[in-house]
């Protein structure tokens, strides 16, 4: 049966660890932007991965992380998208798969829908700043980093990495490692994508992305202030009243308060003159 996306993400919003098929979820947002896009045609694809996967799902749980990277990384050759990071395909779960490259979230989320599949507990690790895998058996876990080829992460190469990554000193603590739900991994997703159309000054999408964040996260008054911004940009200043009003009513005394404030009064204005 057809998943219905909105009522996905409202089961999300309640509850972000809801029993949900990531994968399955990730194609049918796909849709928004490939609306003609075969998503059973895509499961299916995946299902036809896993098969071919599991013959490395045998031993231990070291020998099981390094036949799933070698099939994904070596075998199909998915690979990081370095050079064009912030092509927004990257953050497609469709174009992910026929295209083997995508960002550090994708690619984890394609380690965690075939490992899945075939048999291995994959989860994702939200670090700041880049995301990674990891595959658990019994009490034994091992972090991966499909952005790399795969590549075996200590607690320790981790924190090089994000302060690499981010400028700033990074230490594990116990909660580091913890598996992000459904939920958030989605809302990740979604904010990297809307990042890249808001750094494109593509407001439109930007918009159409917004709106879904705001499904799983309503009350979030930041996702108002975008989509204000990016509904006014779009040319729909009365919709954007609403949201930046909400906006300032929310967050009354934010440092971008004043400039918001003058985008209110514009969107205002021209719905005026339409009057």
């Amino acid at each position: 049966m057809r998943m219905n996306v909105d009522t996905a993400l409202a089961h999300l919003s309640l509850d972000p660890t809801a029993p949900l098929d990531l994968a399955e979820l990730a194609l049918y947002l796909a849709r928004d932007e490939y609306p003609d896009m075969d998503v059973e045609a895509c499961l299916s694809e995946l299902a036809g991965m896993a098969h071919e996967a599991k013959r490395y799902q045998r031993g231990d749980l070291d020998a099981r992380v390094t036949g799933l990277c070698r099939y994904l990384f070596h075998d199909m050759g998915f690979r990081g998208n370095q050079a064009e990071y912030y092509d927004p395909r990257n953050s497609y779960f469709n174009q992910v798969l026929e295209r083997r490259t995508g960002i550090p979230i994708t690619l984890s989320m394609i380690a965690i829908a075939v490992g899945h599949r075939a048999g291995l507990e994959v989860m994702g690790i939200g670090l700041p700043g880049h995301f990674i895998a990891k595959a658990l058996l019994d009490d034994q876990e091992i972090l991966f980093d499909p952005f790399h080829g795969g590549r075996r992460l200590s607690a320790e190469q981790c924190e090089r990495l994000v302060e690499k990554l981010t400028g700033d000193p990074f230490e594990v603590t116990p909660s580091t490692f913890e598996p992000m739900p459904l939920g958030h991994i989605i809302a990740r997703m979604l904010t990297n994508l809307k990042a890249i159309y808001l750094r494109n000054g593509d407001f439109a999408r930007a918009a159409r992305t917004i709106e879904r964040l705001r499904q799983l996260v309503p009350d979030d008054p930041y996702q108002r202030r975008d989509l204000g911004i990016s509904l006014l940009n779009t040319g729909q200043p009365g919709r954007a009243i609403d949201h930046l009003s909400a906006y300032l009513q929310a967050v009354p005394a934010d440092e971008d308060t004043d400039s918001l404030r003058r985008l209110l009064h514009q969107a205002e204005s021209q719905v005026a003159r339409w009057n």
